[in-house]
Parts: C-alpha cells; sequence; structure tokens
C-alpha cells in the first residue's frame, strides 16, 4: 500500500499515512460519540491517529481504538461543558439532533449553520 508523510506537531513526530484514507465525516459535520454523551463540530481531520503516545496510552485499552483510521478535530459539548475532543472515526456516529452546537469558538471557524451542517468561514478555507 502505497503511503506518504507528514509531520504532527500535536505528536510531535513524523506520521505515515496510506494514500487513499477515507473519511466518514467532513469539516463542519455535527457528529455524536458512540459511547460517551458528547457531541460537536468537526473541525480538522487526520488520516490516521496523529496525536501523542501519552494521549493515546491513557485510553483504557479494552475501548482504545486502532490507529489506522481518521480521527477527527471537535468543538464539543455536554451537559456541563464545552472542550476540544479527538475523536477516532470508529467512536462518532451522524447526530440525529441534527441542531446546532453550543461552543464559544464556533464563530470563529464558521460562518452559519444549515441543513445540519456548519460552513467555515471563507477566510479560512483554501
Amino acid at each position: 500500500m502505497e503511503r506518504s508523510r507528514f509531520f504532527s506537531h500535536q505528536a510531535g513526530r513524523t506520521i505515515e499515512v496510506p494514500m487513499h484514507a477515507r473519511a466518514r465525516f467532513g469539516i463542519g459535520d455535527v457528529v455524536r460519540h458512540r459511547l460517551f454523551d458528547f457531541r460537536g463540530v468537526v473541525f480538522d481531520i487526520d488520516p490516521v491517529f496523529a496525536n501523542s503516545e501519552e494521549w493515546y496510552d491513557a485510553i483504557p485499552e479494552h475501548i482504545r481504538p486502532e490507529r489506522e483510521q481518521p480521527y477527527y478535530h471537535l468543538l464539543a459539548e455536554n451537559e456541563d461543558s464545552s472542550y476540544v475532543a479527538y475523536v477516532s472515526q470508529q467512536n462518532l456516529l451522524p447526530d440525529p439532533d441534527g441542531g446546532p452546537i453550543d461552543h464559544p469558538n464556533v464563530a470563529e471557524l464558521f460562518e452559519q449553520f444549515a441543513n445540519g451542517r456548519y460552513r467555515m468561514r471563507r477566510s479560512l478555507t483554501h
């Protein structure tokens, strides 16, 4: 399988990536975690795990996801707080509520919410 490489500042190392990784969700999609009670909006996608080893090892082994899948950066919320989450594809589902996310940073990254999705600010796109 052909692979490419990129340097992940978050992981502090070079990551090897399959040339044709398939992300199930896109930037602006509202998603829900499969195991934990939170939802969020996707603002970035890593084609494979690209965080620190300490972060990965902190996940209990019985629920630790595979590395070779897309990982999503989310502006996330639950009943108590708003935060940034890093979640594997296998642990995300489309959000059935389809409503907007009440995260304080949403307006910094996204212009509007329509049809269950956010549109990224034009100034942030290529």
